[in-house]
């Protein structure tokens, strides 16, 4: 057996491997336990790293399909090659894999092939395919992540009937594929196999897309999805897929079955703990599964920690980041800091999708006094260069102190965007502050900087 960690982190995704790393750098003796073949997580292996290679080599495809020759490019037939395109997603995965092998090395982290259970007395079990290690530490850091969740009647089987793990690899192009749920992933994947060809019907239960977006962008984002060819059904309660042969048939309450090729099953997601000896340990969960924590991110046994998708809040890669830094530095230094009002989020559907702070329907619900100022990237030049001209910005900026209190992005690179809106609520800053600083021109993100001085309704180019 060898000596023992000082900690030991369960799960090498986002947060984990991030942890273990600054934890390291910080002096402690580290060790990371992870039963996957590749490191990174859902986020690297099956979730936000393929998806985005997906999204980016799909979008190229459709310019080249609807876009070049207005902008006098003639090209021959442009054809789409399935398995490269996978290669290369894979390509990417397998670089960033590698990236986080060598990250551990260089921080001396050492890393446990296989699943972790905790078993008491400050041990957890490494259960490999043919052997258990057991390895002892003086504190323990769950970061397992989260599992695509399902519905009553509805059995992923791996094949028709995917999670997105499934749709981020299928073989063919789906003649007609349902999507239920018009979350995130939903329409991501969405947008993926329908730039490939595909009819693609969304079906939604709630009145809405994009539940928790700022409306007037959802809004406004339904529409362009709906231009670019995905069609829509809101209130829409699904109960039950069944598959015969290669179709799915779809029984919808009080409406006439879907019959499709494929279903993507994109309703949510779930605490990934199964299996790691909580109840034994002490470790409370929630409800819906959620394993509770303290503001150190301590759970309601002595020693063992939790953080990311596993203690729920939003499902964000970077969210974890943040979370596993700020626990192994109050570990290490008793101090550490996270402000979860300043956390962006971005959906990279086209025009991409972004936010950080309150939205409007947030302010409206608890009573804030507010005011508004929205630019369109029609008024745009960089903007009107690329040819991509929808969407806009939009700030929010408390009525009396003019503090930002969010921003939302419907545009081109909205997510690259945000940040500088991030930066700017993390240290207070009023709308005036961004609206005095001098943007480059001609960039998209002077838009941000028009929708600050709408806020005073005072845009230059509006």
């Amino acid at each position: 057996m060898p000596d023992a960690y000082d900690l030991i982190v369960i799960g090498a995704g986002p947060g984990g491997y991030v942890a273990a790393i600054r934890a390291a750098q910080l002096g402690l003796k580290t060790a990371v336990i992870e039963r996957e073949s590749k490191l990174g997580g859902t986020c690297l292996r099956v979730g936000c790293i393929p998806s985005k290679a997906l999204l980016e080599t799909t979008e190229l495809f459709e310019k080249s399909q609807l876009h070049f020759a207005e902008r006098g490019i003639i090209a021959g037939e442009v054809r789409v090659d399935l398995p490269q395109m996978m290669q290369h997603k894979d390509g990417v995965i397998d670089q960033l894999n590698m990236g986080i092998s060598g990250l551990l090395k260089k921080n001396k982290v050492d890393h446990y092939y296989g699943h972790g259970r905790l078993v008491g007395n400050g041990q957890v079990e490494v259960i490999g395919t043919e052997s258990v290690e057991s390895l002892t530490a003086g504190r323990f850091l769950i970061a397992t992540g989260s599992v695509s969740s399902s519905l009553p009647g509805i059995e992923p089987d791996g094949d028709r009937i995917g999670t997105s793990t499934e749709a981020l690899s299928w073989p063919q192009i789906p003649k007609h594929l349902v999507v239920i749920g018009a979350g995130v992933i939903g329409l991501e994947l969405g947008t993926v196999w329908r730039r490939l060809g595909s009819k693609v019907t969304v079906l939604e239960y709630l009145p809405r897309i994009l539940s928790g977006t700022d409306t007037q962008i959802a809004k406004e984002a339904q529409k362009l999805f709906e231009c670019q060819g995905l069609d829509f059904r809101l209130q829409t309660k699904v109960t039950s897929v069944a598959v015969q042969g290669r179709q799915c048939t779809i029984d919808i309450d009080g409406q006439d079955s879907l019959h499709c090729d494929r279903v993507l099953v994109s309703v949510g997601r779930r605490p990934c703990t199964d299996n790691l000896g909580l109840d034994a340990a002490g470790v409370t969960t929630d409800r819906r599964g959620f394993i509770q924590v303290n503001s150190r991110y301590e759970t309601t046994a002595a020693g063992i920690f939790a953080i990311g998708d596993v203690i729920g809040g939003a499902m964000l890669a970077h969210k974890a980041e943040e979370e596993g830094i700020a626990c192994v530095e109050r570990m290490a230094t008793g101090h550490s800091h996270i402000n979860y009002g300043t956390i962006p989020s971005v959906i990279y559907t086209a025009p991409e999708i972004a936010s950080v702070g309150m939205t409007e329907d947030d302010l409206k619900d608890h009573g804030t006094s507010y005011r508004a100022g929205r630019f369109t990237f029609a008024a745009n030049g960089r903007a009107q260069a690329a040819g991509h001209t929808e969407g806009f910005v939009k700030v929010l900026a408390d009525k009396e102190t003019d503090r930002v209190l969010g921003v939302h992005i419907l545009g081109p690179h909205a997510g690259e965007l945000i940040a500088e809106a991030a930066v700017a609520m993390e240290f207070g800053a009023s709308s005036e502050d961004i609206a005095r600083c001098c943007h480059a021109h001609p960039t998209l993100a002077e838009a941000v900087k028009e929708a600050s001085l709408a806020v005073d309704r005072r845009a230059i180019h509006s």
